[in-house]
């Protein structure tokens, strides 16, 4: 299965496979993404990855030409 290297905000680099749930890759590196609904309506999830906003609770792992991501937590002024 293919993998990709992310690089979290808390500054570890893990190797996932592609597909993988975010949730779980998180937990997996040791970050907390943080959740609300679930099912991908209230946004509480959202990550930028490589500069795109994403909802973890509801997406999976891309793959990536260069075999890397990068994520940030989004920040929603709403939150």
């Amino acid at each position: 299965m293919k993998q990709v290297q992310i690089r979290w905000p808390n500054g570890k680099t893990t190797r996932i496979a592609c597909g993988s749930d975010w949730l779980d890759a998180a937990r997996a590196a040791g970050f907390a993404i943080p959740t609300g609904c679930m099912g991908g309506s209230c946004g509480a999830c959202e990550i930028d990855v490589n500069g795109q906003t994403v909802r973890a609770c509801i997406t999976t792992v891309p793959t990536s030409r260069s075999g890397e991501l990068s994520v940030e937590l989004s920040s929603d002024p709403y939150w």
